[in-house]
């Protein structure tokens, strides 16, 4: 797929990348062009609760929030977080924070990976929890980041291999209300958590 299309029309960022056309070599970088591919979907911001199967479940394809860029993202390279997280949760509920935050007394396998907190506490114990700084090149290609954009409301984006026109931020693919795109946010917002999660 020509990424390059992509940025031409992004009206705001003028973007320059590596070439990212070639077969991916590594994890990190399949997980980047599946995170880049799902911004050329037209998803409505949706968070209602709603049934799903399990496992392999999601949302209608056209709906989502920002941990579905995530999780999609992920599911592209065979990666079911929504299994994966209600593992986890199952064997360390309180590890959680369902029970203090929503009142839950188990685990819902139709809303808790697509909670940034429950990603948070999941990233952290399965993944690399790296150190939240303000030098861009700590942040590679893959890293999960985690926001608040108030108080009350987690954010989370995947950090891609793209790069600002400053030449000194990685563009971020995430959905902050306008569907899945890719943004100069890194240090827009307050950064909660840096992740890294490559079990290939």
């Amino acid at each position: 797929m020509n990424y390059k299309k992509k940025l031409i029309i992004l009206p705001i960022l003028l973007l320059i990348s590596l070439p990212i056309n070639s077969i991916a070599t590594s994890y990190s970088e399949k997980l980047v062009d599946a995170a880049i591919e799902r911004t050329y979907h037209k998803v409505t911001y949706d968070g209602s609760y709603r049934r799903i199967s399990f496992p392999l479940g999601d949302v209608p394809s056209n709906k989502g929030v920002c941990t579905d860029v995530v999780i999609r993202a992920y599911r592209k390279l065979g990666i079911d977080l929504q299994q994966r997280v209600n593992e986890d949760m199952s064997q360390r509920f309180h590890e959680y924070p369902s029970f203090k935050k929503w009142g839950l007394l188990k685990p819902d396998s139709n809303i808790d990976h697509r909670r940034v907190p429950n990603l948070r506490s999941f990233f952290s114990r399965n993944g690399i929890n790296l150190p939240i700084s303000k030098n861009a090149n700590d942040y590679r290609p893959g890293d999960i980041v985690t926001w608040n954009i108030s108080p009350s409301l987690p954010h989370i984006g995947i950090v891609t291999n793209l790069i600002s026109n400053d030449l000194k931020r990685p563009i971020i693919a995430h959905n902050i209300g306008k569907g899945p795109q890719l943004e100069d946010v890194l240090f827009k917002l307050n950064i909660t958590g840096h992740y890294r999660y490559l079990p290939g």
